[in-house]
């Protein structure tokens, strides 16, 4: 039943718990009851409101691998505080394999990336070097997790 209303909720995250709760086929009460343990437990983090990033002038998605020079915990933890600091990274990933962090960055143009790159990026505590990838097209992106 969590799923379902899990699902419902991605799909329709407007609808009201009535709403939800007729979809799912449950009363309301206990539709609420299940919302709110769903929101406690940490499953549902929180809820957001999709932007159109071209309407806004946010056209250029860069992915930026980085590459530290070291990976001692504390450079790691100084590098992780600051990404989250920056509202140009909309997304930040350590990894596996030759990269040990991938972020993606949203700006108004290529020049302000490379502001970017430039003033902050390459100061991030660590960081021996960046490769910079420009997405050409966006064919998906979704928030909804398959369930």
């Amino acid at each position: 039943m969590d799923r379902k209303i899990l699902a419902s909720l991605q799909a329709n995250p407007q609808w009201s718990v009535a709403d939800l709760a007729s979809d799912v086929g449950l009363s309301h009460t206990p539709c609420w009851r299940r919302l709110k343990k769903l929101e406690e437990s940490g499953v549902i983090r929180e809820r957001a409101v999709i932007l159109d990033p071209l309407l806004l002038d946010l056209t250029v998605n860069v992915f930026a691998e980085l590459r530290l020079k070291q990976h001692d915990e504390e450079t790691l933890e100084a590098l992780e505080a600051q990404a989250r600091d920056h509202p140009e990274i909309v997304e930040c990933f350590s990894m596996s394999g030759q990269g040990d962090y991938l972020m993606r960055v949203v700006v108004r143009s290529v020049g302000d990336y490379e502001v970017f790159l430039k003033k902050v990026l390459l100061h991030l505590p660590g960081v021996g070097s960046i490769n910079s990838s420009f997405a050409l097209n966006c064919i998906k992106l979704t928030t909804r997790l398959p369930l």
